[in-house]
């Protein structure tokens, strides 16, 4: 069973959602909140694997509260998808900084929603990668110019690994990188295991952070090593 805490100062928006969760056979949403702060408290009480979050809220906002779940101490916090619209992206991108694990449209259908609960569980991406793609293109001339150490961690990346980081960062899915380098998907999967661990982020939308951050794609475009 998949526990899901919901924070959302609407409570309406919460109800929506909580209706839609709570018909599925494997996700249980095990608490409610209508602000960040109230979070710690939350997660305290109850035992959660992801946690919807809302970017804005009256007294402590997502991104807010979303670096206090990322520093919690000890193994197992939950991952986080934050709950956007289109005109607050760069909301949503400070978010991920911040720890998330990605973000979801409010507007997003009962199926999406299901679908990234899932996903996030599963340790993949929540996002699209093309959604992805297209928020970091957005930002990427506002990241700060990486600095050695940055360099220095991307460099330990095998050839084949910056391949496919690279294809990650233009928005190709599993089985469309396996195409593309013409290996199977499962061996895409061990190169992204790997390049999670090198770099040491804990999925596929802050692994794009990275390649935006070290140069491997810069100015909306990537630079090809294949």
């Amino acid at each position: 069973m998949i526990r899901v805490v919901l924070v959302d100062d609407q409570e309406l928006v919460r109800a929506g959602f909580s209706m839609v969760l709570d018909a599925q056979p494997d996700i249980e949403v095990v608490g409610e909140a209508g602000d960040g702060a109230d979070v710690p408290a939350l997660l305290d009480a109850h035992r959660a694997d992801v946690v919807l979050m809302d970017v804005r809220m009256p007294r402590v906002n997502g991104i807010e509260a979303t670096r206090r779940i990322a520093a919690r101490p000890g193994p197992g916090a939950p991952k986080v998808i934050i709950l956007t619209t289109f005109d607050l992206d760069e909301y949503a991108f400070a978010a991920i900084k911040a720890g998330a694990a990605g973000f979801l449209l409010k507007d997003a259908g009962p199926a999406q929603l299901v679908e990234a609960i899932r996903a996030v569980h599963s340790g993949d991406a929540v996002v699209a990668p093309s959604t992805t793609r297209r928020l970091l293109d957005r930002f990427a001339p506002h990241l700060p110019e990486a600095g050695p150490a940055a360099h220095g961690v991307l460099a330990t990346l095998t050839e084949r690994e910056r391949q496919v980081l690279l294809q990650v960062a233009r928005g190709l899915s599993n089985a469309e990188i396996a195409a593309r380098l013409h290996v199977s998907e499962a061996t895409v999967k061990t190169h992204m295991g790997r390049i999670l661990t090198k770099l040491g982020v804990r999925d596929r939308v802050q692994a794009v952070v990275v390649a935006y951050e070290t140069g491997l794609v810069a100015g909306g475009r990537t630079r090809d090593v294949l």
